[in-house]
């Protein structure tokens, strides 16, 4: 089951979470939103280097948190957390959006341009699920061998030094964690059932695939299929990196997005 990809980093940012009515969220900046979807750890501070670059280039960044933990069983699932975006979006009263996800991420952003496209002005993804990802190990993770964690965690990453022991640590924490688990493995199930191979010709939104050259998870024939499948998109890749790009390279990552966000200023 492929787990791991999705909550690689969950460092504590420094930025104050908001709430508003249901919602929890990081908001950074003033200006042109852009919604920024973590994985199944809610962590954050993988988009660090986007937090810290667009507020200055008048982007008002905002990232909320899914409810991973908190909803019933059966409404674990990708569709579940795409209608929650939508409610968030409408929540803050936002228009002409660009959604920014990683793996789990941008498999929701995705379904949020299908079925909410009007709010959507962009889409990024990055190391996305929703087509194809190799497995990561069993279904039922070996949780209590740390060296067995530590391998999966470094997996996800082309310089196996990004997993940091805090990385690993909080991983370690999470899966021993079993209600926390049960969730994990629900929606890791859901992302693989929900395949969205025959729905991405239908979502027009503009979209830019940044993909990791050496990605093992979704590899770069994931990259170039969501490109092919997708009407309006364009890819990017970055060299010597693995699942998410936009912590192993994040100044890089920010190159590509500012690149492609200015071509689609108007």
């Amino acid at each position: 089951m492929v787990i791991f990809a999705h909550y690689i980093g969950f460092n504590k940012m420094k930025q104050t979470i908001r709430t508003s009515g249901k919602f929890k969220f990081l908001e950074v900046g003033a200006g042109k939103p852009i919604v920024i979807l973590h994985g199944l750890m809610g962590s954050l501070s993988n988009f660090q280097g986007v937090t810290n670059y667009f507020p200055d280039k008048g982007y008002r960044v905002i990232i909320p948190m899914l409810p991973i933990y908190d909803l019933p069983l059966l409404k674990t699932n990708v569709k579940e957390f795409a209608n929650y975006v939508n409610q968030f979006i409408s929540h803050l009263n936002l228009s002409e959006v660009t959604l920014l996800g990683n793996s789990l991420g941008g498999h929701i952003g995705l379904l949020v341009s299908l079925l909410y496209p009007n709010y959507i002005k962009g889409l990024i993804i990055t190391g996305s699920s929703g087509l194809y990802e190799n497995s990561m190990g069993e279904s039922y993770p070996k949780r209590e061998d740390k060296d067995y964690m530590t391998r999966k965690c470094q997996e996800v990453f082309y310089d196996p030094k990004v997993a940091t022991d805090d990385i690993i640590d909080e991983v370690f924490e999470t899966v021993n964690d079993r209600k926390k688990l049960v969730k994990i493995l629900a929606i890791a199930k859901s992302a693989i059932r929900h395949n969205m191979a025959k729905d991405l010709p239908k979502i027009h939104v503009p979209t830019a695939i940044i993909w990791g050259e050496n990605d093992i998870v979704t590899p770069p024939e994931v990259g170039h299929d969501f490109n092919r499948l997708l009407p309006n998109s364009s890819l990017f890749w970055i060299e010597k990196c693995g699942h998410v790009p936009m912590m192993e390279h994040p100044d890089l990552f920010n190159v590509h997005m500012e690149a492609w966000l200015n071509s689609h200023s108007n």
